[in-house]
């Protein structure tokens, strides 16, 4: 009943196009021997068997291995029917039925001796009531396939999710499923009128037949079962913006080989300053080896490109200590290397437990807070190389996307003014609690805690039960990958913000109608930078959040420039601020009449004015706030000799306020 699957000498072959004979067999070496050529070679047996053409001359096609797991799947009717056949065929075969006594001796009209095989077939036809040709079918598939081949395929045909549906139809149904991935979630019975129209839009009214209520219900959810199409929105594009390939983790061998970076709203209410509460942007960069997040900027909603350049420079600094902290937040109660990286950076001596982190490689999306001339600059001066992902795929940086679901998760809905993941999960009357600097601290403590947390994704390689922490990873990786700190001055601050070319002329310098003027700009007015590509202007640097104040780069150093009404201003002000300003002065108003209205708007914050001014208003004490750049140090010029005298009482010089000092007269 079994077909022969051994190599003996003597068989014939069929290999490399040419048929061979089989002369003798050593170890793994097979002797084929060719009549054509007359010459003997010697090959492996390894490699004769996988050859694409090898077959073994008269020997019949290779037999199959049952389906078992099919075979249990079947129904027990279906399955019992075919061990009869099974039976029938083996006593066809040997004139016994299985598994039979050992004193068991052939039925008189079976005995292979007394009768053929195509005698006993028709035996066996006779006695089942079915034709000669269908006992031999039966015997030669059940020699081919096993007990599979004596199977009813009627019961294991293939379903067909769709049924009697026309085929016609069920491809507009396709159609309008699809279409429903980036519209708003509606019902079924919208679903099949669009169907239906469609139809007899391509076909005519009529033509193509319809099915039943009940019948096209279950046709339309058969068709976007696990698509989402009647559920969330949300889910539903996610769902259709899988890759089409495999899933393969990302991966990296040491620090700082890939960070990921990602801004996302955070699920936290905010406190400005003036009382109004609103979301803040949460910005994160995430190291692959390590799964450390290497920095988190919060900011209000509407992230400037300059927040990615700051989150460069946060990253790229060791985390200090700070006050209420607990001593086991320190670096030195860590396991990372301490006394090693204090004799590199001794700032690590205060630090917290966070280390840091020099990237090769950041991956960022097509947001425009990276897409930006400050922030590829910015990496390109710090020789870090940026590779984009594709639009429309968070799937390149996953890493980034689940630890901000794991912040929302651990840290957000833990802190007072949690709103939720979407307005349907929000409570009642949820109103922010901490103003945009304290979450700030708080995130930033956390952050320091998520370090000595056991990440799942980073398991010891020899022991896979035992859970790293991000810091125990960085230990056991850093004595490979080494260290690199790098040193952030004030100076490489000021050179990660935007820049603005400007002449410097007589009164002094001028940027968005503001105009920026100081005493240390005299040996600069009206002179040529030397810059030709830039036409002789001079470089500035302006911090969106601070507009106040400008920096100008000289063949000298640094200059910082006050804007010309700074005194006329109760606070430091943004861009965006300054534009609002504008649009609330109206078309052809002057310096000093923005600077008024400037002064009125944020004065008024105070005292709660219209909700659009407070918003601008806080967003820009909010941005301003954090990452004030330590100016470098002016050039003291000679060092004159000391000369000792009394100290005398410093009065301080206040700012004059036009407004008060009216009310004070009056």
């Amino acid at each position: 009943m079994t077909l022969r699957m051994v190599l003996r000498p003597g068989d014939r072959v069929h290999f490399d196009g040419r048929e061979y004979q089989v002369a003798g067999l050593a170890g793994t070496s097979v002797r084929l021997r060719s009549e054509e050529v007359g010459a003997d070679q010697v090959v492996l047996a390894g490699h004769l068997m996988a050859s694409p053409d090898f077959t073994l001359v008269g020997a019949g096609p290779a037999p199959q291995v049952e389906p078992f797991g099919l075979l249990d799947a079947l129904p027990a009717d279906v399955l019992a029917a075919a061990k009869q056949w099974e039976c029938h065929i083996v006593e066809v075969e040997t004139g016994l039925e299985p598994h039979p006594p050992p004193d068991a001796i052939p039925k008189p009209e079976y005995d292979p001796a007394r009768h053929s095989l195509a005698e006993r077939q028709r035996t066996k036809g006779a006695e089942l009531g079915v034709s000669y040709r269908t006992v031999e079918n039966r015997r030669l598939r059940y020699a081919a396939q096993g007990l599979w081949g004596l199977v009813d395929q009627r019961a294991v045909r293939p379903w067909e999710m769709t049924g009697r549906a026309d085929a016609r139809l069920v491809e507009a149904v396709r159609e309008i499923i699809a279409e429903q991935t980036d519209a708003s979630t509606g019902t079924r019975s919208r679903l099949i009128r669009r169907v239906v129209k469609r139809v007899e839009q391509i076909h005519g009214p009529g033509v193509v037949p319809l099915p039943g209520r009940t019948a096209f219900y279950e046709l339309v959810d058969r068709l976007s079962q696990g698509r989402h199409t009647f559920g969330s929105a949300v889910t539903r594009r996610q769902m259709a913006n899988r890759p089409a390939g495999l899933f393969t983790p990302t991966f990296a061998s040491r620090p700082g080989e890939q960070v990921q970076i990602d801004s996302t709203p955070i699920d936290v209410m905010v406190i400005l300053d003036d009382g109004l509460p609103v979301r803040a942007d949460m910005t994160l960069a995430v190291d692959v080896a390590t799964r450390t997040i290497c920095a988190g900027v919060l900011r209000p909603v509407g992230t400037k490109a300059v927040d990615a350049a700051l989150l460069l420079a946060k990253m790229l600094v060791p985390e200090p200590m700070r006050p209420g902290w607990a001593n086991a937040l320190r670096l030195s109660a860590s396991r990372m290397p301490h006394a090693r990286l204090v004799d590199i950076d001794t700032r690590m001596r205060e630090a917290a437990a966070r280390p840091v982190i020099v990237p090769d490689q950041i991956v960022i999306d097509h947001g425009r807070v990276f897409v930006s001339e400050t922030f590829i600059r910015a990496c390109d001066r710090l020789g870090i190389s940026v590779q984009a992902c594709r639009p429309g795929t968070p799937t390149d940086k996953g890493v980034v996307e689940a630890t901000n679901a794991s912040v929302k998760t651990l840290f957000a809905q833990h802190v007072a003014g949690y709103t939720g993941g979407n307005p349907t999960m929000r409570g009642r009357d949820v109103t922010g609690e901490w103003t945009i600097g304290e979450l700030q601290d708080l995130l930033d403590e956390w952050l320091i805690c998520w370090q000595h947390r056991p990440h799942d994704d980073l398991r010891d390689p020899y022991q896979p039960r035992r859970v790293l922490t991000p810091n125990e990873k960085y230990a056991a990786l850093v004595a490979v990958a080494g260290y690199l700190p790098l040193i952030l001055s004030g100076e490489d601050y000021l050179e990660l913000l935007p820049v603005e070319w400007r002449r410097i002329t007589d009164e002094g310098i001028t940027i968005n109608n503001r105009t920026y003027n100081d005493v240390a700009l005299g040996p600069y007015r009206n002179d040529r930078s030397g810059i030709v590509a830039k036409g002789n202007r001079w470089e500035v640097h302006v911090d969106p959040y601070d507009v106040s104040q400008v920096h100008l780069r000289t063949r000298d150093g640094w200059i910082t420039v006050p804007w010309i009404y700074l005194p006329m201003v109760s606070a430091p002000f943004a861009d965006f601020t300054w534009r609002h300003a504008r649009r609330l002065a109206g078309n052809g108003a002057t310096e000093a009449e923005i600077a008024r209205v400037l002064d009125d708007l944020l004065t008024r914050a105070e005292h709660g004015p219209d909700r659009a001014g407070a918003r601008i208003t806080a967003r820009t004490r909010a941005g301003q706030a954090a990452h004030r750049p330590p100016l470098p140090e002016p050039d003291p010029g000679p060092v004159a000799e000391e000369v000792t005298e009394p100290d005398a009482e410093v009065i301080p010089f206040g700012i004059f306020d036009a407004d008060a000092e009216a009310e004070r007269w009056i």
